[in-house]
Parts: structure tokens; sequence; C-alpha cells
């Protein structure tokens, strides 16, 4: 069951990072392996989204519940797809130095052991390409501090 936990401050305000994170919709756009994004069945603090994550031979769709408070917090559930169970957590608050500071939790299960094994040796760095992405959009979007 791999798992990981990231803190780190970035330069960004609080409504920035959630709304970066909360916008779904975009992840196809940077998102390394993210190839597609359907937002459905919104309602107040959340909403139901489909990804297609695509590398190499291997393309699968991930349904999850996003529930999040502005701007404090974005959850995601798993509901369906190639895993047994997935959770993952944003946290944001102010830091000492005008930006924010970001709690990144994710922890899954594979319904496969064998496909828990091959991915897990790889989850790390996966899971740090993407934390990557998230920061490279936020200077995109809001420019070098």
């Amino acid at each position: 069951m791999p798992k990981l936990t990231m803190k780190k401050d970035l330069p960004y305000s609080v409504e920035q990072m959630f709304d970066l994170v909360s916008d779904v919709n975009s992840y196809d756009q940077f998102l390394p392996w993210c190839q597609k994004v359907r937002v459905y069945a919104q309602k107040q603090g959340q909403f139901d989204a489909d990804l297609i994550i695509g590398f190499k031979n291997f393309r699968e769709t991930f349904t999850s519940r996003v529930t999040y408070t502005a701007p404090k917090s974005v959850n995601v559930d798993y509901i369906k797809g190639p895993l047994k169970r997935l959770y993952n957590h944003w946290q944001f608050s102010e830091n000492a130095g005008g930006g924010c500071h970001v709690d990144f939790e994710v922890d899954l299960e594979f319904k496969s052991r064998i496909l828990e094994n091959l991915i897990g040796t790889v989850f790390t760095e996966a899971s740090k390409k993407m934390i990557d992405a998230f920061e490279s959009r936020a200077e995109e979007l809001y420019g070098l501090r």
C-alpha cells in the first residue's frame, strides 16, 4: 500500500493554490499521464470526476469524488477503477512569509498484487513528478516569485 506525505512552502497565496488544485477540469493540460478529464455531479462543496490516465500501454479511467472547503482543503476519495482504494488530501494554510504551506497526502492500494509491486517501485517518483507539475502550473498561472 504505497503512501506518501509531503509538506511544502510555496510563494503563492492559499487562495491561488486552492484554485489550482480544485480546478480538476484543467488537469489534462499539465499533469503527467492525465489524458482526459470529465467533471460531473457538481454540488456545493463537491463533484465527481473521471480521469483517464495513460502511460505506455497502460490506460485506465479513475472515478473519484472531490470534496472541498474553500480555500482550505481538497479531498479526493476513490469511487471506481483499477484500484482497491485511493485517498488524496490537500491542506492549505498561510505561512509566515505570506505564501502558502501545503500538506499533501496520497494513499492507495491496488486490486492486483502484481500491479502494486510494479507501480509501487515508482510510486514515490511519480508522486513527486505530479507535485512538481502543480508547482510548474502555479508558476505558469501566477508568475515566478
